[in-house]
Order: structure tokens, then sequence, then C-alpha cells
């Protein structure tokens, strides 16, 4: 069994065109997530997604990452410090 790691993606969506990007990625990846919450911040014109994941380090990082390529999209990750 592959070694795997709890991480939490914070994501902010300034810009709702790449929320299409945004949601299939995390489809895609759908077999690491623990679970999602989505919260429409309208007074600031931003969503604020936060994402539990269960995933090797490459994968997490891979995420991560593609999702930070989108325009108009920051992410941060925290990982645990116990490895699975």
């Amino acid at each position: 069994m592959m070694e795997t790691r709890i991480a939490l993606i914070g994501i902010i969506v300034e810009n709702p065109d790449c929320v299409d990007i945004l949601n299939r990625l995390l489809h895609e990846n759908r077999q690491y997530i623990v679970g999602r919450m989505g919260i429409p911040y309208d007074k600031q014109h931003v969503s604020i997604i936060s994402i539990v994941i269960d995933a090797p380090n490459d994968v997490i990082s891979a995420l991560a990452g593609r999702l930070g390529r989108l325009d108009g999209v920051n992410v941060k990750t925290v990982y645990s410090k116990n490895k699975g």
C-alpha cells in the first residue's frame, strides 16, 4: 500500500470563469478527497473552498499546483505531520 498523508488545501477563487476547470480537477481526484466545504462570500466577490485530502505527497502537490496555476485562484496547502 502506498504511503499517504492528510492535507488541507485552502482555495480562494476570485475569478468565477475558472470554476468549471477547478471542479473538473477536483472530480479527477475524487478518490482521494475526504471532504469538501465551499463558501460563497458575495460581499468580497470570492468563493472559499476547503478540501481535505488523503493521498500520496506527489498527488497532493500536483493537484495543488494545477489549481494554483488557474487564473484568479489562490491555493495554500497544510500537511499533517503523520504519514499513513
